[in-house]
């Protein structure tokens, strides 16, 4: 239970901080102050930096989650009936030891397997997360009124998160493919080639894998997400001011 918690903590620090910061470059270059209203390409382009940093942290932790939540399960769809009683065994004894079983088998790059898949997926879906965010914010603050308003902030991050998994789950389910493949006999080249393979093996429908349960659970935990972020940010900018 430990890890989740800090590795969500983790990686919600260096996502928000690395929009935070990008965004706050991107006003103060062109116009020398931070305070500007940034553009929705500023928005979208501070997104994309923050979802390429998150993934560079949370690959690791995610391989290992995916590889201690699949080791006694029996595979077939990954791998074929020839590795069910390879995979029936628990190979890793907890995160520390599936950490190092992977870096002695597979070296630092194992750590790493899916990694481009993680960016395919990352990279724009998170650009167009926070874009989302902000013009549901928009859209959902009535003209002349605060938008800094909870119930705004809160629907807002939710829908948000809810268009982030629409547009991610395809992409999420090669790459959690990807870092299973490192258990077994080796089934895919790379991401195009997972792709087809699964394309071909389980038609459109395996792209949207998860897609229901991914939405129900975005809403809320991004809706508490973004007022949780929002929140701090205020607070932070209100010790700053009397300092």
């Amino acid at each position: 239970m430990a890890l989740p918690i800090l590795s969500v903590s983790l990686c919600s620090s260096v996502c928000f901080g690395t929009y935070r910061n990008c965004l706050h470059y991107l006003c103060t270059l062109p116009h020398g102050s931070s305070e500007v209203k940034p553009s929705r390409f500023d928005v979208f382009v501070a997104g994309c930096s923050a979802g390429t940093a998150e993934a560079m942290v949370f690959a690791p932790i995610d391989l290992i989650k995916i590889r201690q939540q699949n080791q006694t399960h029996p595979h077939n769809t990954y791998y074929g009936p020839a590795t069910v009683g390879l995979l029936s065994k628990a190979k890793y004894r907890g995160p520390i030891h599936c950490m190092m079983t992977v870096l002695n088998e597979e070296g630092i790059c194992g750590l790493y397997r899916g990694i481009t898949a993680l960016w395919l997926r990352d990279i724009p879906c998170f650009g167009l997360y926070f874009l989302s965010y902000s013009i549901f914010t928009e859209w959902l603050t009535p003209q002349g009124q605060d938008s800094r308003g909870w119930s705004s902030k809160l629907l807002a991050g939710g829908w948000a998160g809810v268009t982030y998994w629409v547009l991610a789950t395809p992409m999420d389910v090669m790459k959690s493919r990807m870092q299973m493949d490192g258990m077994g006999q080796r089934r895919y080249t790379g991401v195009l080639n997972c792709i087809t393979k699964s394309f071909k093996r389980e038609g459109i429908r395996v792209f949207f894998k998860g897609l229901t349960l991914n939405c129900l659970r975005a809403f809320p935990v991004n809706g508490v997400t973004f007022v949780t972020y929002e929140t701090i940010l205020e607070l932070l900018k209100k010790t700053t001011l009397k300092e």
